[in-house]
């Protein structure tokens, strides 16, 4: 196994202080108690509601050693070798007298052979003790191990229900891809839950496993799951950004050997014509997750945090794939600015080299409404597959829009004039468009009417879109767009 055949590399390097930040404590309380026999020496567990117990002969806990002082104290007194396994001591690690015994108790090795194992799934090691440690990664299961996990509460549900469990290969396939990036004890939690609900594993399953999985990892409201995708055809428009997907999804899902797999896009363009939408219904052309970063819950004022929150929640992500990765209003996250003390370089700068170095199952989605506040080397060719360009939608496009939205609302779209609509509505966005309907329904309410075209060609008259209120800046971004980006349309 190569967590053992590591995790004894590292102990017989005589490093006094070993860190594994795991949260699968007792794959690696296990991992470190087989090796009694090749160290030779006695193994030792610690926690604060137990004590210091020695664990390769089973004995009783010492409660007397219950406080990390006075642990601590007694290792440095001792005489004998051990592995002495300190289990959640991330928060006793601020202490200045704890910092001191443990490094007293590292400078003493050579003559007594103590070794501290430090297990939590999160350990900040002080500055002063970092030369005397040495970082452990205990590997979450393979698409071997994951397989086999799930054949055996397969098993587990036969030998109890006298029954097999239904199950197709493309289904079976499904569910192991989607418990990747959990540890053992996750995988077989969420494996047991979709073969217990029903005795089968299905489609139906992969979207509540997938949820169950988000729930997991997530990170403090910086990564959201989207539950909720979008198909294209809810999407008005967006013609030459489907046909340039569905040329790319064979390769994203690997099913063509030999063609690189697609980064991503970013879509400029004007507010409310369908970018977020765009974003959702690439998620669901694929038939993958959907993950939503938030740059506002990320920010944060002490240094080094920032980046730390984003680092973080591009390697959930990645415990996540395959999946889409939406950016909304990138510009509003990623800027270059000399007033906060260089947080907005930095996180530019982690950014770009997630970017250049990922390697993992993401397609990365970039909603933007302002290029200029967007760094040159964010954008420039290579960054992104393609950097699409989404225009106020035309006449044919807005006919479609308001079919949409009427059917979505339960009216027939037959009873209403949607070429005159498109036409009178010429200049609107698509949120501009939807926002007529829906402000049509309750004129048409209030009056205690059916709704018909005059209700919505009244809301029409009386909207002031963005096009006409913003007319100068729509005309700068679509004159900086003309040559420097690929139409949507």
């Amino acid at each position: 196994m190569a967590d053992s055949h590591d995790l004894a590399l590292v102990l017989q390097s005589h490093i006094p202080i070993v860190v594994i930040e795991t949260r699968e404590e007792l794959r690696a309380v296990d991992l470190l108690q087989s090796m009694k026999f090749r160290m030779g020496v006695p193994v030792y567990k610690w926690t604060v509601t137990e004590g210091l117990q020695r664990i390769d002969l089973d004995f009783e806990p010492q409660r007397l050693n219950s406080e990390p002082s006075e642990v601590l104290g007694n290792i440095k007194a001792g005489g004998n070798a051990g592995i002495f396994i300190l289990l959640d001591f991330h928060p006793y690690l601020s202490d200045p007298m704890h910092v001191r015994l443990l490094k007293d108790i590292a400078l003493g090795y050579s003559s007594k052979q103590q070794t501290i194992v430090l297990i939590s799934h999160e350990i900040e090691i002080p500055p002063e003790l970092k030369n005397f440690s040495a970082c452990v990664e205990i590997e979450l299961p393979d698409d071997e191990a994951l397989r086999g996990i799930v054949n055996g509460i397969a098993e587990e549900w036969k030998q109890k229900r006298r029954k097999k469990v239904k199950a197709n290969p493309r289904s079976f396939d499904a569910l192991v891809n989607n418990l990747s990036g959990l540890t053992h004890s996750e995988a077989r939690r969420l494996a047991r839950t979709a073969i217990y609900d029903d005795g089968a594993i299905t489609p139906s399953d992969i979207p509540e496993v997938m949820k169950a999985k988000y729930n997991l990892l997530s990170k403090e409201g910086m990564l959201h799951f989207e539950l909720d995708t979008e198909s294209f055809s809810n999407v008005g428009g967006f013609s030459k950004l489907k046909t340039w997907l569905r040329q790319r999804q064979p390769a994203f899902e690997g099913k063509a050997p030999g063609l690189d797999m697609p980064k991503g896009i970013l879509l400029l363009g004007v507010q409310g014509c369908g970018k977020s939408l765009a974003a959702k219904a690439v998620a669901g052309v694929l038939g993958i997750p959907l993950l939503r970063i938030d740059f506002s819950a990320m920010f944060n004022k002490y240094h080094g945090e920032t980046e730390r929150n984003l680092r973080e929640s591009l390697h959930a992500a990645e415990v996540m794939t395959p999946c889409v990765l939406w950016i909304d209003e990138l510009e509003k996250g990623i800027s270059v600015s000399d007033s906060d003390g260089g947080t907005s370089k930095r996180v530019l700068g982690t950014f770009l080299t997630w970017m250049a170095e990922k390697k993992k199952a993401i397609f990365l989605v970039a909603t933007a409404n302002d290029i200029e506040s967007l760094p040159p080397e964010l954008i420039r060719k290579g960054r992104f597959d393609e950097i699409f360009f989404v225009d106020l939608p035309d006449e044919m496009t807005r006919a479609l829009i308001y079919e949409i939205h009427l059917r979505r609302r339960d009216y027939d779209s037959s009873d209403f004039d949607l070429v005159r609509l498109a036409q009178a509505s010429e200049g609107f966005s698509g949120a501009e468009i939807e926002q007529s309907v829906v402000s049509a329904i309750y004129s048409a309410h209030a009056q205690q009417a059916a709704l018909n075209n005059n209700h919505v060609l009244q809301e029409i008259k009386s909207t002031k879109s963005l096009s006409v209120v913003m007319e100068e800046k729509i005309t700068a971004l679509r004159q900086w767009a003309a040559d420097r980006t690929v139409p949507v349309d």
